[in-house]
């Protein structure tokens, strides 16, 4: 058994995230001599999990989260999972933008971290739904990096930080844009790209509908994942960057529906 002793934590806990998902559940002390870590180590783990929506948290160990398909959680809580996998993610899909071009960047945590990888591309023109992410590119302006035009749309906050609804809606279909960078709640081969936030979804397909080119970044826990409304088909997406934790019968599937499958 190999020793995972010395795992960051959030290796640790995507590899406990993939056990629950895989098998339907998980028992602390099969865990802790799977990582070859403490029971306090495995249940702090295992509350940093449930805190984010992922799993529920049972006598012994964790199941599923049973309210994945309706509860969203905060940016916070979101941005602690998957660091790693999501800063490669962004490295990767930054090296689609050209100098000049006009892109979208939807709201969420990997399109959050890929706005600081574009900060320092010249003369591009940003349209999002994220608060977060256009605070990254006025900040690098401040900062003396290249300007970019920034349209932020109007819209109500979501607890991911995303401006949505009929506001939002209007302002992005009356833009048109080369790229769009989308991130998801969840990705299956049945139900495509899903959300548990209906306006949310609302707004994403006006994001679809306004691309030329959709550019899903999401990281592997996201695949499996049915969130409450589907917004788009796998096929509607050009391209999938994702990270070298997806299994490998995850990307056959995905590359039968999806253009390109990307790994970071």
């Amino acid at each position: 058994m190999t020793d995972h002793a010395q795992l960051l934590a959030e290796q640790r806990r995507a590899m406990i995230l993939d056990e629950v998902r895989r098998r339907g559940g998980v028992r602390v002390n099969e865990l802790t001599r799977q990582l070859n870590v403490s029971d306090m180590t495995i249940r702090r783990d295992l509350d940093a999990l449930a805190r984010a929506g992922a799993v529920e948290k049972v006598h012994g160990g964790a199941v599923p989260s049973e309210a994945a398909r309706t509860h969203e959680p905060g940016f916070e809580a979101k941005s602690a999972l998957e660091l790693s996998a999501k800063e490669a993610i962004a490295r990767e899909a930054a090296r689609l933008v050209a100098p000049g071009a006009a892109i979208a960047l939807s709201g969420g945590t990997t399109t959050y971290a890929l706005a600081r990888e574009l900060t320092g591309i010249e003369r591009l023109t940003v349209v999002t739904n994220s608060v977060r992410v256009s605070d990254v590119f006025e900040q690098a302006q401040r900062a003396g990096g290249p300007a970019a035009t920034v349209v932020l749309t109007g819209g109500v906050r979501t607890p991911s930080d995303s401006l949505v609804g009929p506001v939002a809606d209007r302002a992005i279909r009356s833009l048109r844009f080369d790229l769009l960078f989308l991130g998801t709640h969840g990705i299956s081969a049945e139900a495509g790209l899903s959300t548990p936030n209906l306006a949310e979804a609302e707004t994403n397909r006006a994001f679809i509908a306004s691309a030329h080119r959709t550019v899903l970044v999401a990281d592997h826990t996201k695949w499996g994942t049915v969130g409450l409304s589907t917004f788009a088909e796998l096929g509607e997406v050009g391209v999938w960057v994702t990270d070298a934790g997806l299994p490998s019968r995850a990307a056959e599937a995905a590359r039968e529906l999806i253009g390109e499958v990307l790994i970071a």
